[in-house]
């Protein structure tokens, strides 16, 4: 694999039951890449970005980031699941923001921020916090940072939610949907945020239905439906001149 390829997913697989998924993605993300996965609901979307980093199991094909093989080792040419520490050491390697905030709602959004570096990366209080003050202001909330979940709008939460994901100095970022829960006043801050991280170089795979946002900020587009990638491209072009009809149905319905 390439230096360059922070995402590699080659023939994936997922079933939940008798009800297969993900019929074999293969998908490539570059490093500093932003991809964007638009598609309707249910057509896999979700479930392979979980898969990116293990909170789902693939049934078959392989995927790695940065060089490294998610949740599996080989040996002898089979694969062997890792250890929950194996697996969790790779996570802290990927940020992820989900639709729901998941914050505690008894911590600060500073101490939201700062648990998992001294938990996990044995960061000290001193630095933590020092951190974490620098993340809430990059996002924009310097003036909110001992205010509670419960005194914070949905869009502060969500920033809230992606200073805590960037403590852990993430190498790639996921973003599952992270503005569907918002009001719409309030998408616009959460999505300046993005942007300014992909122009900072983070390496992103967003699913969203923001289609100005895959537009431009977006290096690759891709529709999935029905658990496959149905067409991928510069989104620029996909959006203005979409190629699969299953890909105008859907955009015909959306733009």
């Amino acid at each position: 694999m390439s230096d360059d390829v922070m995402v590699l997913a080659e023939a994936v697989h997922k079933s939940f039951g008798r009800t297969e998924v993900l019929k074999g993605i293969d998908l490539s993300v570059r490093r500093g890449q932003v991809v964007c996965i638009l598609g309707p609901s249910g057509s896999g979307k979700s479930t392979f970005l979980r898969c990116i980093n293990h909170l789902e199991k693939i049934n078959a094909g392989r995927l790695s980031v940065d060089g490294q093989l998610v949740g599996y080792t080989e040996r002898g040419g089979r694969l062997h699941e890792c250890k929950d520490s194996e697996i969790a050491a790779q996570r802290r390697e990927i940020g992820m923001v989900f639709q729901q905030f998941n914050l505690f709602p008894h911590m600060t959004a500073l101490e939201n921020v700062c648990l998992a570096p001294i938990k996990v990366r044995g960061l000290s209080g001193a630095d933590a916090r020092k951190r974490g003050g620098e993340l809430l202001t990059q996002v924009g909330l310097s003036d909110r940072m001992d205010s509670y979940p419960s005194q914070l709008s949905g869009g502060q939460q969500q920033r809230v939610a992606i200073a805590r994901a960037l403590a852990m100095d993430p190498k790639l970022m996921l973003f599952d949907e992270p503005t569907s829960a918002l009001d719409p006043e309030l998408v616009g801050d959460v999505l300046d945020v993005m942007k300014d991280l992909a122009r900072s170089g983070m390496t992103m795979v967003v699913v969203t239905h923001e289609i100005g946002f895959a537009r431009e900020v977006g290096d690759d587009l891709v529709f999935m439906d029905d658990g496959v990638i149905v067409e991928q491209g510069d989104p620029r072009e996909v959006l203005a001149n979409p190629r699969n009809e299953r890909t105008k149905q859907f955009l015909s319905k959306v733009l």
